[in-house]
């Protein structure tokens, strides 16, 4: 910490971390704003570049470079959808918020495009708010969906000169919320009858079904980094394997296990039907490892193989992962896809490019029926789940809402959660975590 910052926390009259208990969960404070954070993107073809350098600063990459990976982005007129999708998912909110009584203004900001972080965090402070709450865009546990947006408040703070003069905290991860379960169970529902009718108007409606629970693939030392040491710890030793080695050896990956299953047990349809949990958008040098298998990789493999071989006999026994294969394994060859994009809060171009074009392109390719079911986005569970949440951390709601086997995340992020060492050896500052130091008070 600087010097001024030293000066401006010694003096301010709050401590982020007043309140904290030894679990991680924050007692109920007075916020009277809302900030919801999110990921950007460009809105024309001129800002495709440019939100492209923001997204990879530091790492030296040309511009002929960038271009190469933006087609995405030009083959939908330079346009992201996410930006269009945080404006419904805010008003959303202030809609939900109004009818609860709950009189607080949310604010929007990202970290790669406008409106940017730090100019909204100025705008919440010129306005006079001094105790902000933050929604991410972000469900589960790793450095690009927690740590990250909790680094990228701690440099606004300290480069808008704020840190010490506005309290900023973030609500838990939420991945497994009933408000954000339900919507991918009400779409894995539909979208089984949908494609089951497909198949049985073509002649096919004995044929076999998998379910791929899709997500993004994060480098396999974010996988190692992600979450409490002490959970991550105790899933390497239940499993016996490393991160990276399989499904259910990292917390991020145990998390969205953990969320297959819930979704799962509320669609009884799907209860004889094989699933796996596979990964998309991976980036980077290939050299560096990533979580695996990529979704188009697992659909060309299971269409391969024989009629009745399920994916252990295709990989091996491996202790540890929890993925069902299902009752109907032996059913005939494989009809059809269903994939539950079970990492995204919305249809962003992850989701619209790597889902519905990619991977929609090589199941049909191989003759495969292909079913993408929707995200929360502004599903009316979703938001009103988003709500609980805040309503929690305002003292206006009792319990913390949770399903499955981990139990509420914490509101405040044990130390070393979800570290990542930049290449010039430092560690960026952050908030809402027990070994942050912006804006806490010098003890």
């Amino acid at each position: 910490m600087t010097d001024t910052a030293k000066h401006a926390a010694g003096n301010q009259p709050f401590d982020p971390l007043a309140g904290v208990d030894e679990h991680g969960t924050m007692a109920a404070k007075e916020y009277d704003s809302i900030l919801l954070a999110s990921f950007g993107g460009p809105e024309g073809q001129d800002d495709v570049i440019p939100f492209l350098r923001n997204v990879t600063v530091g790492r030296g990459i040309p511009d002929e470079r960038l271009e190469e990976v933006a087609t995405h982005y030009r083959a939908n007129g330079g346009i992201s959808p996410i930006n269009e999708q945080n404006r419904a998912l805010l008003n959303a909110l202030q809609t939900e918020l109004a009818a609860r009584g709950i009189d607080l203004p949310v604010y929007w900001g990202n970290r790669n495009w406008a409106p940017y972080i730090p100019q909204t965090l100025e705008q919440i402070y010129a306005d006079g708010h001094r105790k902000m709450l933050t929604v991410a865009t972000s469900a589960y546990s790793c450095y690009s969906s927690c740590r990250q947006y909790r680094e990228d408040l701690g440099l606004a703070l300290r480069s808008t000169g704020l840190e010490g003069k506005l309290e900023a905290d973030k609500i838990r991860q939420y991945f497994n919320h009933p408000g954000f379960v339900a919507p991918f169970a009400e779409g894995l529902s539909a979208g089984l009858a949908e494609i089951r009718a497909e198949l049985a108007a073509a002649g096919r409606a004995d044929g076999r079904l998998h379910i791929f629970f899709a997500t993004h693939s994060i480098p396999t030392s974010d996988a190692e980094a992600a979450g409490p040491r002490p959970v991550a710890a105790e899933l390497q030793e239940k499993t016996g394997l490393a991160p990276g080695e399989g499904n259910g050896a990292d917390v991020y990956s145990a998390q969205h296990l953990d969320v297959a299953e819930e979704i799962l047990r509320r669609v009884p349809e799907a209860a004889d039907i094989e699933w796996s949990l596979v990964y998309q958008s991976r980036s980077g040098a290939p050299h560096v490892p990533w979580l695996e298998p990529d979704i188009n990789d697992a659909i060309e493999e299971l269409a391969a193989a024989p009629a009745g071989e399920d994916e252990n006999e295709r990989e091996g026994e491996r202790e540890g992962e929890r993925e069902n294969h299902g009752e109907g394994s032996d059913a005939g060859p494989l009809a059809g896809v269903l994939v539950v994009p079970l990492g995204f809060v919305s249809d962003h171009m992850e989701v619209v490019w790597d889902l519905d074009t990619e991977a929609k392109e090589t199941a049909e390719n191989l003759g495969l029926a292909f079913r993408r079911t929707p995200t929360p986005g502004t599903h009316p569970a979703f938001v009103s789940g988003l709500v609980d949440i805040v309503e929690e951390r305002l003292g206006r709601r009792e319990g913390r809402a949770a399903v499955g086997c981990f139990g509420a995340w914490n509101d405040v992020c044990a130390p070393n959660c979800c570290v990542k060492v930049m290449r010039d050896g430092t560690v960026r500052p952050t908030v809402a975590a027990f070994d942050s130091e912006v804006g806490v008070p010098t003890r």
